[in-house]
């Protein structure tokens, strides 16, 4: 069944002006997923102007206010469990556990947020003024433009909105255009908790009308942070916009994440973690394991492994990818691999959005699948000798997300997590972890910036100097 979606402007459900809409069609049976709005710049300026209006008065609430609403959301997120997990799978063929887990890190992003109300926290900062109390003041800064992809939608989006709304912000969530209905729900959902109208809102617009809304909001003088998770050539364009208007923007972009299996490491761990890595959400995770870099000493023993763990996988694994450009750019990087040398492992080549979970052994520098991100299930295997090579191809990649290292001396491995040109490294873990208290993001081009925790507070908030002059200041003329 086709689901309706509409906007949501100072609190209530509406539809475009221009009464336009755009469909998602089911990635895979080609049905029609979702119907959403078509929001253009009339809808934008409505928005943000209501979203401005309600700013003070949500900055002015008291933290225990803030908290309380944002775990009544996190208890309704729960309640919709199955919706959630019916919308997401029909709009971006997510597995029920991928998108269950969606639904549960996200109420728990909503409860840890809840939990930075009151860690909002200024200073005294000492004044060569006799008599002047200096304070340094962390308050909400306006409006927060958030923009979330469709791989995980539901993380992803409460990702970009909790923190904002803990620290008294205004929120505008601008939909995916192929997940509408699942980010929808996520704003249906706080609304159902109490939050007032315009504290949060939502807006989608048609894939062709994109820049030209998103640049709208942007530009708007109450919209004052934006943050964007998504592809690095999109992230490059929302910088450039950002700087023309210069607001601040937090960019969690693309990645190459390499995992190093050192010479001591575990096969077995390695291998249960690259696979889980690689192959969650059929690779369409920005974390996702791209780079299997493996020590020459053990590469045939973890290989071995690796194979045998992907090929006991139930026959639906890694489940469906998103669409047929996946498809068809997963299917251009396996063909150029073999033509220059690769052995294919397991998987090859699809026909439809059902692929199969895909390595390549002995990838080198001249293929394309060395450097380019697949956002899909084909990965590289690439053989090294000893941990300065494995260390130095790890950084060759203009990416710099997450990583992870496996190695029975943690000390070893440490040293070289220090080292790895990257925002995250897990060690004996795989490049796929995420939690809400944590500072998420990458260097390079996968953006800057920081989500969760204390981290996403400084983002997030306006640091004010403000002071209080407790006896007669003199004054030189």
């Amino acid at each position: 069944m086709t689901r309706s979606v509409s906007l949501f402007i100072d609190g209530k459900p509406a539809q475009a002006e221009s009464k336009r809409t755009f469909d998602r069609l089911n990635p895979v049976d080609g049905t029609v997923a979702s119907r959403s709005p078509a929001a253009g710049v009339e809808d934008v300026r409505r928005t943000a102007d209501a979203a401005w209006s309600a700013f003070t008065r949500w900055r002015d609430t008291t933290p225990v206010e803030r908290r309380n609403l944002l775990l009544k959301a996190a208890e309704e997120m729960e309640k919709r469990r199955d919706l959630f997990v019916e919308l997401m799978n029909a709009e971006t063929g997510a597995t029920p556990f991928w998108a269950g887990f969606n639904v549960q890190l996200g109420a728990d992003v909503l409860r840890e947020a809840a939990g930075l109300t009151t860690q909002i926290e200024g200073q005294v900062i000492p004044s060569n003024v006799p008599g002047n109390l200096s304070l340094g003041v962390r308050q909400g800064a306006g409006v927060v433009l958030s923009m979330a992809p469709w791989n995980a939608p539901i993380i992803l989006a409460v990702r970009a909105i909790a923190t904002p709304l803990a620290c008294g912000n205004a929120v505008i969530l601008k939909g995916s255009e192929l997940s509408p209905a699942t980010q929808g729900l996520i704003i249906e959902t706080l609304i159902a908790a109490g939050f007032p109208d315009g504290v949060v809102s939502y807006l989608t617009c048609d894939v062709k009308d994109a820049g030209e809304v998103v640049e709208a909001l942007i530009a708007h003088p109450g919209v004052r942070r934006i943050n964007f998770t998504g592809s690095t050539g999109v992230g490059k364009i929302i910088a450039q916009t950002c700087g023309r208007y210069l607001k601040p923007v937090v960019l969690e972009l693309g990645g190459k994440a390499p995992l190093l299996v050192l010479d001591d490491a575990d096969v077995e761990e390695a291998a249960a973690g690259a696979n889980f890595g690689a192959f969650a959400n059929a690779g369409q995770i920005c974390m996702s394991t791209e780079r299997i870099i493996v020590d020459e000493a053990i590469a045939d023993d973890f290989i071995a492994a690796l194979v045998k763990r992907v090929q006991s996988q139930p026959a639906a694994f890694p489940g469906p990818v998103v669409d047929m450009r996946t498809v068809e750019r997963c299917n251009a990087l396996i063909d150029d691999a073999l033509s220059k040398g690769a052995r294919l492992l397991t998987g090859g080549k699809a026909e439809n959005t059902l692929m199969s979970a895909t390595l390549l052994d002995g990838v080198t520098e001249e293929m394309r699948i060395w450097r380019e991100e697949s956002f899909g299930p084909v990965k590289g295997i690439i053989r090294a000798l000893g941990d300065a090579r494995l260390l130095e191809i790890a950084n060759e990649s203009e990416f710099g997300l997450s990583s992870a290292i496996y190695s029975r001396d943690t000390a070893r491995a440490w040293n070289l997590a220090l080292d790895l040109q990257s925002g995250i490294c897990h060690i004996n873990g795989p490049t796929v972890h995420d939690e809400a208290q944590m500072p998420f993001g990458g260097c390079k081009a996968s953006g800057y910036g920081r989500f969760g925790g204390r981290a996403g507070i400084h983002e997030f908030t306006e640091l004010r100097w403000i002071s209080l002059q407790t006896t007669p200041r003199p004054m030189p003329f």
